[in-house]
């Protein structure tokens, strides 16, 4: 398609876009973006932290270390960023909420928690409240909970709704929002997929008609909507299956 010639960079979503979700990317994913990166620059914007994405992506692309250098990870929204530079990945910038902040917000999440009747199962995988410096995020489950069972907690994220609106009184300077099958994110106002996709912009010194963006919840009221406010093209998947089809016409 024209469209893809056209574009200098290519930015994803991580989790339902490239990856099931918080699960290693798949070999033929793997292979594809190897492709994808000796003809375009790509970026990854995520409501992950930096670790889980090199976990989950980069530590699983097969690749000569040179394309290395075409990747950049906007972790967290885009409240930090690293590249590949000199054979490790380094930390360009990293816009931390301070500590009086994250404990304003995790106290209050907890108290919007018990308010909305959220119960803690006897049984979670992982931190349920994770401090990731730059954000804070609940996972219903734990974050490492597996699939099947994050599947059937909250699908249609009636609880994580009024957690959310009842957030919102307590802390209106802070947004919380819904990010992946069992999370909650928490920014400071205005820090959302559509402040990435400007950082891109800022960082890279690439126009937004030079971008495309493909992620898994553009409709409204999902965490990938905010960047069509941006004017930036975009792409809608429901799966990585999806993405990979996408992923095919731009290399052929």
């Amino acid at each position: 398609m024209d469209i893809y010639r056209r574009k200098e960079i290519i930015i994803f979503d991580l989790d339902k876009t490239l990856v099931k979700s918080k699960s290693d990317v798949d070999n033929e994913m793997s292979d594809l973006l190897v492709k994808l990166l000796a003809i375009k620059k790509v970026a990854i914007i995520s409501g992950g932290a930096f670790p889980q994405i090199e976990e989950s992506l980069l530590s699983k692309l097969n690749c000569e270390e040179k394309l290395l250098s075409n990747i950049f990870i906007f972790p967290t929204s885009g409240t930090s960023f690293y590249k590949y530079i000199e054979g490790a990945w380094k930390c360009v910038y990293l816009e931390e909420l301070n500590q009086v902040e994250r404990d304003s917000i995790i106290s209050n999440l907890k108290k919007s928690l018990d308010e909305a009747g959220y119960k803690k199962s006897k049984v979670v995988y992982g931190e349920v409240i994770e401090d990731r410096k730059t954000q804070i995020t609940f996972s219903g489950l734990g974050q490492d909970a597996p699939l099947k069972e994050k599947l059937q907690w909250d699908p249609d994220g009636v609880l994580r709704r009024k957690v959310i609106g009842i957030f919102g009184k307590y802390l209106p300077e802070f947004d919380a929002k819904i990010g992946g099958s069992t999370s909650i994110d928490v920014n400071r106002k205005g820090v959302d997929k559509s402040y990435g996709i400007k950082q891109i912009e800022k960082n890279l010194n690439i126009p937004i008609e030079k971008m495309i963006f493909i992620g898994d919840t553009l409709f409204e009221g999902g965490n990938d909507y905010p960047v069509i406010s941006t004017g930036i093209d975009t792409l809608a998947v429901k799966n990585p299956e999806e993405t990979k089809k996408y992923i095919k016409e731009m290399i052929l």
